[in-house]
């Protein structure tokens, strides 16, 4: 699914990519929506077909190869570049040795998140967040992996996707926050400076950003679709958080099947 930040009060705009068709799924709040998945699944890098989707999307050769699929993505301080057994030397330079951001985030409580300055606002719309507040910019993935660990002492890094879907979250002071968690993390903060330079950590003095998102009704018991046990899906659709379709039926997480051929009505 694609989405955009909404304008004015308006809450973020979704869109249902199917094939070449594009389908505005705030416009069927409310409606009836069936998602029937064929069988068939291809890799979204080669295009192959492959009985199992690995990563949110790889054939397993793919998996296995690409760079983007190795554990230093979702562990970016363990970055091996300099080791020489990247996976994608290029690869890498083009994604890995690129500005990066550190951020605070509420999508179900305070987290801490980092991501490229480019992918703004768009991840944290992914992540259902109704704030998010950039706190810091550094010059590679690596370094954004060393100050994640850092405030990951004192606050979480992932979201309670339960907690997130039904609602159940209390706005927050992000700048309050920031101001907390920097200064009783300076020593450390220090450190990275030394270690990578001292320009390398760079504060960000941005206002804090709100998202609001069309639901109609959260959901009071969570029931989680899945594809690969139940190849139809169907209900009212009641709302659209982060990658999360709401049906009266049920939740799908729509970013676990992409690869997936899906026929929609």
């Amino acid at each position: 699914m694609a989405i955009v930040p909404g304008s004015g009060d308006a809450p973020a705009q979704y869109t249902l990519r199917a094939g070449e068709a594009r389908l505005d799924l705030n416009a069927r709040l409310g409606q009836p929506l069936v998602l029937r998945h064929t069988g068939a699944i291809a890799c979204t890098h080669c295009g192959r077909a492959t009985k199992k989707s690995f990563a949110q999307g790889y054939c397993y050769p793919c998996f296995k190869k690409l760079a983007q699929c190795d554990t230093c993505i979702v562990k970016p301080e363990t970055c091996h570049f300099d080791a020489g057994t990247c996976r994608e030397p290029e690869w890498a330079e083009r994604h890995c040795f690129q500005p990066h951001v550190v951020y605070l985030a509420n999508s179900s409580g305070l987290k801490v998140g980092i991501t490229r300055a480019t992918q703004m606002p768009t991840r944290w719309l992914d992540q259902g967040a109704i704030q998010a507040l950039p706190i810091m910019e550094v010059d590679t993935r690596q370094q954004s992996g060393f100050v994640e660990m850092l405030f990951k002492e004192q606050v979480a890094d992932r979201t309670n996707w339960r907690a997130m879907l039904k609602g159940e979250v209390e706005p927050l002071d992000l700048i309050a926050e920031r101001d907390r968690l920097m200064a009783s993390l300076d020593s450390g903060l220090a450190g990275l400076r030394e270690r990578f330079g001292a320009d390398s950590l760079r504060p960000l003095d941005a206002a804090a950003l709100h998202f609001d998102y069309p639901v109609l009704e959260h959901p009071q018991k969570i029931v989680s679709h899945n594809f690969d046990k139940q190849p139809e899906v169907a209900g009212t659709l009641l709302g659209l958080k982060g990658q999360y379709l709401l049906l009266d039926t049920g939740v799908i997480n729509l970013r676990k099947f992409t690869g997936y051929e899906v026929c929609v009505a």
